[in-house]
């Protein structure tokens, strides 16, 4: 008789907001089974994507990486050679200590992401930069404008509990998201307020999965948020949905609002947003005749040009109608603000040099290409050690991040699962862990509970986690921090002293730590997290930096967006596909087979003008490049707008190169921000 498979707990990794509590079977000591949702998360409740369910056809991929290699052959070529783990880092120590001896420290730039969001794992090559004072990392890629629009009014990032909202709103907005693909958990809370008689509304440029369930689907055109929200609140004040009492106490300058936008009309936002006059006015007296409305703030409205407007825009709704102070009612964009996380063992803030110049993660493209702006000034990026995330694939403009790694004087040194696109590149390729095959911790922005995870299976071949391979480099380098000397649960064990929380086991055994605050306070009844406690509708874009004096003082419509224009009269927009995560869950038979093929999803309208069928070629470019992918004619979006989803591998589009050569690096307002759905291109059939 087989002995029964043992359940363990675990935490997903990935990159996104709800950050699941898992049981994993426990085939042997490095096999899994089935992953399942755990019910000792209230938030995650049991529920997870189909994708993660079934992680042990990711884990036990036949293509992980399983030993080091160096390069040998030109670059790109595919051609390795194995070695041992010592050889590997002396090769990428003795690198970095060459290059820096040539150009200085700041020609080394680690480089990383959100491939895992485990704070160890991903976070600690942040202590090898300060101790060795390489080039600073400036991350834009995902939060970067959401952050600045959100902070802006509420002052700090965190907001109302979304299970709240499920049990008592009224009316729930989806605004900027698509959780059906990105995050089950939102969804999974909407429908069940809407099981129980809360309006469900959703506002995003294409009919997506979640628009599908939508008692109210605005599709705005991309870009546009911004001026949507203005109009509604000229009809809160207009009709008498505003809360006076509530904006005299909790707010800065309502009278001030209330004139700006008197003539922000609805018919003034249908001529920008392309939505009828009367669809707007239906939705701004739907979200104001109830006072406990609540809208999921998402990234993806923020991702353009101007998202940061936008953002700080649709954060102004529930403090006009007073919506915060009542049960279900307000908004969330997320909860990372609310956790007293102390970094400096993981990340080494305590060594940090503000003086070292700061390097943007998203304009990768124009830093390998030595442009002097991107630069910042200092030497050329001639060293990279990159984990946790796949640039070759996600980055914008793909052309000049390709030609940048494909630099034969750039070292370039990739610890990953796969062999991606980036690591294609690499000098060295060093074999990375998989979650289930470290200890870490996790915050969440979805929810508010911060969890442990212990390793449960031994890692196949000679992969190593990213905190082993920091660690290394450090000996090698001669780096100094006690980090380096402490093993991944030791530092977890003394942040989480340090900070003033439940120690590792006890977070471990009791399945997480819930730092959800009292009503009072999460609804931000005694203030907001401002110097005077109040909403702010007058934003201090000056305190982010970067072009704060060509940003709106009241929100607006911020028209710095690449309008379509007749040489390119379409808008793209990249959005995520259901069973990919970025580049992750790309090379997974389950995800591939779901997927089938790259694909622009177009208004009939536009295909019958194109002349192109289902199915058949079209042809999407604008000046930095050309993708070729199959059309399917869809309602429910307006004309000119395109919408391609998924991160797909290079190697899935006929000409090798993939949806973000289409997107611009231009950082967006105030300070930087990828601008991955403002994208203007034309469009044509290929024949």
């Amino acid at each position: 008789m087989n002995a029964p498979l043992r359940i363990a707990p675990s935490v997903c990794p990935h990159d996104c907001t709800s950050t699941c509590a898992l049981d994993v079977e426990i085939v042997d000591a490095r096999t899994i089974g089935r992953v399942r949702g755990s019910h000792r998360n209230s938030y995650t409740d049991g529920v997870i994507c189909e994708k993660v369910s079934r992680y042990a056809e990711r884990a036990h991929h036949p293509d992980r990486l399983l030993y080091p290699m160096l390069r040998d052959g030109p670059k790109g070529s595919g051609r390795w050679k194995r070695v041992d783990w010592s050889t590997a880092l002396d090769r990428v120590a003795e690198a970095f200590a060459d290059k820096a001896a040539r150009y200085g420290s700041e020609t080394v730039w680690p480089y990383f992401y959100a491939g895992t969001m485990g704070l160890v794992q991903r976070d600690g090559i942040q202590r090898l930069r300060h101790a060795m004072k390489y080039s600073r990392w400036y991350s834009t890629i995902c939060v970067a404008l959401s952050d600045s629009g959100w902070i802006a009014g509420v002052g700090s990032k965190r907001g109302v509990d979304l299970r709240e909202a499920a049990e008592h709103a009224q009316v729930i907005v989806i605004w900027g998201g698509n959780p059906v693909h990105t995050q089950v958990n939102v969804m999974q809370h909407a429908m069940a307020a809407r099981k129980r008689g809360a309006k469900l509304v959703v506002v995003d440029p294409y009919r997506t999965a979640t628009a599908e369930k939508a008692h109210l689907h605005l599709a705005v055109r991309p870009g546009t948020d911004g001026a949507l929200a203005c109009a509604v609140m000229h009809v809160l004040f207009a009709e008498g949905y505003a809360d006076w009492d509530y904006l005299r106490r909790y707010t800065d300058c309502p009278d001030e609002l209330a004139a700006h936008v008197r003539t922000r009309t609805p018919q003034w936002a249908s001529a920008i947003t392309g939505l009828p006059t009367e669809t707007i006015v239906e939705f701004a007296r739907l979200y104001g005749s109830h006072k406990n409305s609540f809208i999921r703030c998402h990234h993806g409205f923020s991702r353009s040009r101007n998202g940061a407007a936008n953002m700080h825009a649709v954060t102004c709704l529930p403090a006009v109608t007073g919506a915060w102070q009542h049960r279900g009612g307000g908004a969330l964009y997320g909860h990372t603000g609310i956790y007293p996380l102390e970094r400096s063992l993981i990340e080494g803030t305590d060594m940090l040099d503000p003086a070292l110049r700061e390097l943007d993660q998203s304009r990768l493209g124009p830093i390998l290409m030595n442009e002097p702006d991107a630069l910042g000034g200092g030497p050329p990026v001639t060293a990279m050690l990159v984990q946790n995330t796949n640039p070759a694939m996600v980055c914008p403009e793909l052309h000049k991040v390709h030609a940048g790694l494909a630099r034969e004087d750039l070292f370039l040194c990739v610890h990953e699962q796969f062999m991606t696109e980036t690591a294609a590149y690499a000098d060295v390729v060093l074999p990375a862990t998989m979650f289930l095959e470290h200890d870490d911790f996790y915050t969440a922005s979805g929810h508010t509970t911060f969890q442990v995870a212990r390793k449960l299976v031994e890692a196949p071949g000679e992969a190593r986690e990213n905190h082993y391979v920091v660690c290394e480099l450090a000996k090698r380098l001669g780096a100094q921090h006690r980090g380096f000397n402490m093993s991944a649960w030791e530092i977890m064990d003394e942040t989480l002293r340090r900070s003033g929380m439940w120690d590792a086991q006890t977070n471990y055994e009791r399945g997480g730590q819930d730092f959800a605050y009292p009503f009072e306070r999460m609804h931000f009844l005694d203030g907001f997290d401002t110097a005077d406690k109040k909403f702010h509708f007058r934003a201090d874009w000056q305190r982010f930096g970067g072009r704060w004096q060509e940003m709106p003082v009241l929100p607006d419509h911020l028209d710095v967006i690449d309008n379509a224009t007749a040489q390119k009269p379409y808008r793209l927009v990249a959005a995520p596909a259901r069973t990919f995560l970025n580049s992750s869950f790309t090379e997974t038979p389950g995800s591939l087979k779901r997927e089938q093929r790259p694909t622009a999803l177009i208004h009939p309208e536009d295909c019958a003008a194109l002349g192109v069928a289902n199915g058949e070629r079209v042809r999407i470019g604008n000046e930095r490049g050309e993708v070729i992918v199959h059309a399917k004619a869809q309602e429910g979006q307006q004309r000119g707008v395109v919408v391609v989803e998924g991160i797909w591998p290079n190697h899935a589009f006929e000409n090798s190169i993939g949806i973000n050569s289409l997107t611009s690096a231009e950082p967006g307002w105030p300070n930087g921000g990828a601008v991955f759905h403002d994208t203007a291109v034309w469009m044509k059939r290929k024949d």
